[in-house]
């Protein structure tokens, strides 16, 4: 089953972006633009 995550800025913590996820063992990270930081940086799931 699916759920719903929120990916944050690894910088500056910023919660910046929500996906969908069915992987239930490794937390998510994606290399995304961070609005805050002016920069593309990595976004990891937060619980």
């Amino acid at each position: 089953m699916r759920k719903k995550v929120v990916l944050a800025c690894e910088e500056c913590g910023s919660r910046n972006y929500s996906t969908m996820s069915n992987k239930e063992t490794d937390r998510l990270e994606l290399k995304k633009y961070c609005k805050t930081c002016s920069n593309h940086t990595i976004h990891r799931e937060t619980k």
